[in-house]
């Protein structure tokens, strides 16, 4: 059996490296690796820490460019490669534009797609902008729907998807968690968190910020500065905010929080260090889709920095809990987990409801059957 797995972004190389690294260790099985470099740096982070060497590098990453551009250079770059190699099937994981132009592409091609992290949904055109409708495109095309939690299964047959064609399997980034939290933590992080004197027993709590999507651009983003620069006049916290690249946001975080006591701003961080750093948090406020699923591994409670999430699993569960974007919102919902220890102690203990670490195991031996 032919694959063939394509990859865009830094999240994207997480959330499938256990399945490649699986694949490759097939002897039936012919898997090769196309990245587009939607994201070039990040990506190639990645890339090295799960060693995954692909086959195929479009590096198509550029600054400044459209969502249409990105999209045409992935028509144009990826097609002579399905043509070439005649893949069984192709893979792809979640919601860009990388997801979504692989999918139509293996429709052109009429190669069978399966769509990893099937079934995601806000029902929300507009939010995330423009995943949901990737995600939505997606599962038109797809041939197997990998569905992270039986919530995502049921999306996918509401919309009239075979059921025989969806499998619930968890999500593959509890598979990459567990791989990467059992590696030695690194020196820059220990440094970090002894610089910054973040001692538990002391009662002093490290907050992580992780805030960077489209949708939050503009005055969102100025608000979510605007509650941190609050929360940081407080003597017992200090806040670590690894800055996306983008100048959306790059300007005004670097505007409002830039030289403000107990905020350390940060160049965005590799996933291991991330991970380690993740690991020493007390509360975690964040717009990223992949920290709502990992975090709860930890026991550490999650604001999501958003009006909707495609991962409601977190928030029924009670270790999420959506915030938006106000200012004033986002300090009283931290504020209460800060101050009252047995609010913070029933999102704490809440059990990770998006996967046990086997995941990719499920997903290939379906592939296999397929």
């Amino acid at each position: 059996m032919k694959i063939l797995s394509v990859l865009g972004t830094r999240p994207e190389v997480i959330k499938m490296a256990p399945i490649v690294r699986l694949l490759i260790q097939k002897a039936d099985v012919e898997a090769r690796v196309c990245v587009t470099a939607q994201h070039r740096q990040m990506l190639d982070q990645a890339l090295e820490l799960f060693e995954i060497k692909p086959e195929y590098d479009l590096d198509l990453m550029r600054d400044g460019q459209t969502m249409a551009q990105i999209s045409a250079g992935i028509f144009t770059h990826l097609d002579p490669i399905l043509e070439e190699f005649k893949p069984d099937w192709v893979l792809a994981v979640g919601d860009t534009t990388t997801v979504l132009i692989t999918s139509l592409l293996a429709f052109y091609r009429k190669i069978k797609f399966g769509h990893v992290e099937a079934g995601l949904r806000t029902h929300d055109k507009w939010h995330p902008f423009p995943e949901e409708i990737n995600r939505r495109i997606a599962t038109v095309t797809a041939d197997l729907h990998f569905a992270p939690t039986e919530w995502s299964r049921g999306n996918l047959l509401r919309e009239g998807v075979d059921p025989a064609q969806i499998h619930v399997t968890g999500n593959s980034v509890i598979d990459a968690l567990n791989f990467v939290a059992k590696q030695v933590e690194p020196r820059a992080i220990k440094e970090l968190i002894e610089k910054l004197g973040v001692e538990k027993s002391k009662g002093q709590k490290l907050i992580l910020v992780t805030a960077h999507r489209r949708e939050n651009f503009g005055e969102p983003m100025e608000n979510i500065c605007h509650a941190l620069k609050a929360l940081a006049a407080r003597s017992d916290v200090e806040i670590v905010y690894p800055v996306h690249l983008n100048p959306n946001v790059q300007e005004p975080v670097n505007r409002i929080l830039k030289g403000v006591d107990r905020i350390t701003l940060l160049p965005p961080l590799d996933y291991l260090p991330l991970v380690h750093l993740m690991k020493h948090a007390h509360l975690i406020l964040t717009d990223s889709g992949g920290i709502q699923e990992e975090a709860p591994t930890f026991g550490i409670p999650v604001l999501v920095l958003r009006e909707t999430t495609e991962r409601p699993e977190g928030v029924e569960a009670g270790i999420l809990k959506l915030v938006g974007t106000g200012a004033s919102r986002i300090v009283n919902e931290a504020t209460r987990l800060l101050d009252d220890p047995s609010e913070y102690s029933k999102m704490a203990k809440v059990a990770n409801p998006y996967g046990d670490g086997h995941t990719a195991k499920r997903i290939v031996e379906a592939l296999l059957k397929a």
